[in-house]
């Protein structure tokens, strides 16, 4: 099945991650690049045979709105241990891979989330998370953690995240859920 691609014209200069390796990429108003994915608060562009990861904070800079931030409705301090875990769970699945157009739970890159008192104020949570990578050499690690990292520190209650990047066990196709092998076709 073939994906269709929008063309856009850079608007101004920008800085973006160049994909796979996470360093930065500056791309210069005037060039052309192709959306390849816009899923979760980001954008996949291809420049010049590159991908570039283009944070959503700078839509405007590819002619885009910034993708809306999801809407999260709580009841402020009142909300629930378990409101928590589900409001954790739906950020989490608007987190993605930059080169894979599904989310990090479905792709099984989650192993563990954690939610603990937060010691320093009663009543407050800290998120701890253990998440691995499609491949030890992907650079893109940092940046996933720190989407995963600034999405869930705007939930109520919550004071600290914790994400650590490991690698046992190692991932593979087989932690995809269903949803991940029918959005790829696998």
């Amino acid at each position: 099945m073939a994906r269709s691609r929008e063309s856009v014209l850079i608007r101004r200069d920008v800085v973006g991650e160049l994909v796979p390796y996470g360093t930065p990429y500056e791309l210069q108003e005037g060039q052309w690049a192709e959306i390849t994915q816009a899923l979760g608060t980001s954008f996949t562009l291809l420049v010049e045979g590159r991908l570039v990861r283009l944070g959503g904070a700078d839509a405007d800079a590819i002619g885009k709105d910034t993708p809306e931030a999801m809407t999260v409705e709580h009841d402020g301090d009142e909300t629930t241990d378990e409101e928590i875990k589900r409001l954790i769970d739906e950020q989490l699945h608007t987190c993605y891979d930059p080169e894979i157009p599904v989310n990090i739970v479905d792709l099984g890159l989650v192993y563990k989330c954690e939610l603990e008192p937060y010691e320093q104020e009663a009543g407050k949570l800290r998120i701890v998370i253990d998440m691995t990578l499609t491949a030890p050499g992907c650079g893109m690690g940092e940046v996933i953690a720190n989407e995963v990292n600034d999405k869930l520190l705007n939930l109520p209650r919550i004071e600290e995240v914790t994400v650590n990047i490991v690698f046992d066990p190692p991932w593979d196709r087989s932690m995809m859920t269903e949803e991940a092998n029918l959005a790829l076709g696998l």
